[in-house]
């Protein structure tokens, strides 16, 4: 590396910005004891970025290759520095600079009373770095049924089943199973399993379960066994096996034209598990089913396939106006909603 030297009276930057004391105090040897004044050189030099662009507050660091000796100072606005009493031998320059690759000037000799300028030091922007979380797509899921279990109509009523995420990771079987155990569990739902009973108990429905307390029994464990196996059945048992995800997708966007066939297309059309659209077997098969398992307690009188196909009907208009009302309406008045449906 070629170095230029002068006297230690002259200048000793390029802006004439630095200038060597002619008496500078006694200078530390390689033995950290003083040695002469005379012995004494100096290294001065400039940092810049790659576009010419001075560099300033850069932690430049002057180190002997002989011995365990080393200064550290600041560049200045304009990026010069200058090391004064360096004794004589050989050294290199490192330099640091927040936003830039570390740099290392090659080694050069410092001799007696001599001026030694670094050549341009030239620093290149570090590349940005990107920290890239990847997460196994089951773990994206629970993180994702989580955040639905905090949706709640005016704060009150789950809306567990609707999710606002388009593209939400599909379930494995284990969180079907556990939504629909949280969605059974829960407080709201409970509550609304005692009413209906009571609506039944007031309406004389299902005569045959009688009045009293033994009859809002009756009425409570049978609604209580409706919604369990209703649940359980067609969010998770149906659609653990024909892979598929029990959730409504709220659309969110295009035409209410759109939206409105969206919603109501939910009752034969679901998505599967690889987010294709396939024939909606889980609701169906699980309506159906809990409906034929309903004639083991419902009384004598209100069993046969005919009630079944009745009720499963009902039920199916219901659902129908529900996802339009979660199409159109309930997204406002639901709380902790994490997306915003169909980009």
């Amino acid at each position: 590396m070629m170095v230029s030297t002068r006297e230690q009276g002259s200048l000793m930057s390029r802006d004439g910005l630095l200038q060597a004391s002619l008496a500078p105090p006694a200078a530390l040897d390689s033995h950290g004891q003083s040695g002469p004044v005379e012995a004494s050189g100096s290294v001065f030099g400039a940092v810049e970025a790659v576009d010419g662009a001075p560099v300033g507050d850069a932690q430049v660091t002057l180190t002997a290759t002989t011995a365990l000796q080393h200064q550290t100072l600041s560049s200045d606005v304009n990026g010069n520095f200058a090391f004064t009493q360096v004794p004589p031998g050989t050294y290199f320059v490192a330099v640091q600079a927040k936003g830039f690759l570390p740099y290392t000037s090659a080694s050069f000799t410092v001799a007696a009373r001599q001026a030694v300028e670094v050549p341009k030091i030239e620093l290149s922007i570090a590349p940005l770095k990107t920290e890239v979380v990847v997460r196994p797509t089951e773990v994206i899921a629970q993180m994702q049924i989580k955040a639905q279990e905090e949706q709640r109509v005016l704060a009150v009523f789950p809306n567990f089943y609707t999710s606002y995420i388009w593209n939400a990771a599909p379930l494995n079987t284990r969180q079907k199973f556990s939504l629909s155990t949280r969605d059974l569990l829960d407080p709201v739902t409970l509550v609304g399993v005692a009413a209906t009973a009571g609506l039944q108990q007031a309406n004389n429905s299902f005569a045959g379960y009688g009045q009293g307390a033994a009859g809002y029994g009756k009425r409570f464990a049978a609604a209580l066994a409706n919604d369990v196996t209703g649940s359980l059945l067609s969010q998770a048992v149906f659609p653990s096996i024909f892979h598929q995800d029990p959730r409504y997708f709220y659309q969110g966007s295009g035409s209410v034209k759109r939206r409105l066939i969206h919603a109501l297309s939910w009752v034969a059309v679901v998505r599967s598990d690889s987010g294709r659209p396939m024939p909606n077997y889980s609701y169906w098969l699980g309506g159906l089913t809990s409906g034929a398992l309903s004639n083991l307690y419902y009384p004598r009188a209100n069993r046969g396939v005919g009630l079944v196909f009745t009720n499963f009907a009902i039920d199916v208009g219901i659902r129908a106006g529900d996802t339009i009302f979660q199409e159109f309406v309930l997204k406002r008045i639901t709380t902790h909603v994490p997306g915003k449906g169909k980009p």
